[in-house]
């Protein structure tokens, strides 16, 4: 069949397309999960995107192949190939939640014919392209917004920044079922998407636990750690634990890891739940309309 590489979350063949094609078919299951897959020529002149080429980011990789092999990128997706505003190259590459795929379609396919599309943002972005405006009336447009009930255009594709940093304080040996109980229903409380979360955060000396561990791999983000010093080194007004800091070295851990971690501002304060405690902040967003996934 040739050779097979792995890369950046991609997959790349180098043989013929249509041997490609029946390798995957068979593991192909969604436009938002699937990896990126292309394709290369076996004398190397082309550089093919079969699957996932926006949110998966299989154009952006053809393109940069292919100028390293000083072949063709051959990217065929409406949007790119007539150099336009591609909604779902956006969301993937500014980390924001596509809540509806048709919309999302809608809102590509109206850009191919011609249409203008809205956009209207709770974030800073850059200047936005021809394509899109921010005045109102246009019958498809974006929003980005963590709100998911804003639905100011008849067809709204809303997008939901990716931001959301959760601190967790535990018990040693406490089991990933206890973890996954604590934060769904903390944040179920308080009304924020477990999507949402992009990171979790807690003192070093967690940084082993296996629940802790499978919690992170049971939804693909990472963990990020921090002594006691540089917890309590943490800017903000923290509820504060004599129990805790004795026992750790800083007197909360839930609160100031999460703060530490998103570069931004609490959105959920400590919450214990079952022998968990909980936190969450948010990092700041800023959209760049230009940006690209790699």
């Amino acid at each position: 069949m040739g050779e097979v590489f792995t890369s950046v979350g991609a997959i790349v063949f180098v043989c013929a397309c249509g041997i490609a094609v029946r390798a995957i078919a068979p593991f192909i299951r969604s436009k938002t999960t699937d990896p990126a897959v292309i394709v290369i020529d076996e004398k190397g002149r082309f550089v093919i995107p079969v699957l996932s080429g926006h949110i998966g980011g299989a154009n952006r990789l053809a393109e940069i192949i292919a100028e390293k092999l000083g072949a063709a990128a051959a990217v065929t997706t409406a949007t790119d190939s007539g150099k336009l505003f591609s909604p779902d190259s956006f969301a993937a590459a500014n980390g924001l939640i596509i809540t509806d795929m048709t919309a999302a379609k809608e809102a590509a396919a109206a850009l191919v014919d011609g249409e203008k599309v809205g956009f209207c943002s709770q974030y800073p972005h850059s200047e936005l392209p021809d394509e899109l405006s921010a005045d109102g009336g246009f019958r498809t447009g974006i929003v980005v917004s963590a709100d998911i009930s804003l639905r100011p255009y008849p067809v709204t594709l809303t997008l939901v920044p990716k931001n959301i940093v959760v601190g967790i304080g535990c018990k040693r040996g406490t089991s990933f079922e206890v973890i996954e109980n604590a934060v769904n229903s903390v944040f179920a409380e308080s009304g924020i998407d477990i999507a949402r979360i992009c990171k979790a955060a807690t003192i070093n000396i967690k940084a082993d636990e296996q629940g802790l561990q499978r919690f992170c791999g049971s939804h693909h983000i990472t963990l990020q750690t921090y002594t006691a010093d540089e917890l309590m080194k943490a800017e903000g007004e923290f509820e504060s634990s004599p129990f805790v800091l004795k026992t750790v070295g800083a007197d909360n851990v839930c609160e100031r890891s999460a703060v530490l971690c998103s570069g931004g501002k609490l959105v959920i304060s400590k919450t214990a739940c079952g022998g968990v405690t909980v936190a969450a902040a948010e990092m700041p967003v800023y959209l760049d309309l230009e940006r690209k996934i790699l």
